[in-house]
C-alpha cells in the first residue's frame, strides 16, 4: 500500500454503484460519516440531516458511508438503504455504497483518514464523524456518543466554514 496524498485522489461508489471521484468535494467542508441502519445511534441521521441543511448553502457536504462491520448493524444494500433513510430521517445528503472500515479490505478513504490521524481515531463503532477542510486536510473527528449537531461539532464546523 502506497500512501494517499490527497483525499481527492480517491473514489467511492453511490448506492446504485456508480464511481465518483472524492474531488467532487474539493473546496467544500466535508463530514464522512460511518453509518447503520440498525444501530441505537441510527437516530443521528436525522441529526445529520439537519445540520446538512443548515450549512450546506455555506459550503459544507456530509457523507454517509454505511458499514456493517459492527455486529451486522447495517444489513441493508443499495435502494433498501436509500428508501430507509428518506422515509425515517429524510436525508438528502449523499449516502456511498455499503463499505467497510476496518480489516483488510478497509475502504480507502477510511484507511486515509486513519493515516492523517493516527491509529486512535480508527472507528471503533458506527457514527464517527470526520471533519475535512476545503483544503482536503483532515482536521479532527468525533466519536460516536457526540452528536452531530452538538455544539462542539457545529462549532467546528462553522470555523472551517469561515476559512
Amino acid at each position: 500500500m502506497y500512501p494517499m496524498n490527497s483525499i481527492y485522489d480517491l473514489n467511492i461508489e453511490d448506492l446504485q454503484g456508480n464511481v465518483i471521484s472524492m474531488e467532487n468535494f474539493k473546496s467544500k467542508v466535508l463530514m464522512v460519516v460511518n453509518t447503520a441502519s440498525h444501530c441505537g445511534f441510527t437516530p443521528q441521521l436525522g441529526a445529520l440531516q439537519s445540520i446538512y441543511q443548515q450549512y450546506r448553502d455555506q459550503g459544507f457536504e456530509i457523507l454517509a458511508m454505511p458499514c456493517n462491520d459492527f455486529q451486522g448493524q447495517e444489513p441493508l444494500d443499495g435502494s433498501q438503504l436509500e428508501q430507509f433513510c428518506t422515509a425515517h430521517f429524510q436525508t438528502t445528503f449523499p449516502l456511498s455504497r455499503k463499505i467497510h472500515v476496518k480489516g483488510k479490505n478497509i475502504h480507502p478513504v477510511f484507511r486515509f483518514l486513519i493515516q492523517q490521524l493516527g491509529a486512535w481515531a480508527r472507528p471503533r463503532w458506527n457514527f464517527y464523524k470526520y471533519l475535512i477542510d476545503r483544503n482536503g486536510n483532515v482536521v479532527t473527528f468525533f466519536f460516536t456518543f457526540t452528536k452531530p449537531d452538538s455544539w462542539r461539532v457545529r462549532r467546528t464546523i462553522e470555523e472551517l466554514l469561515r476559512q
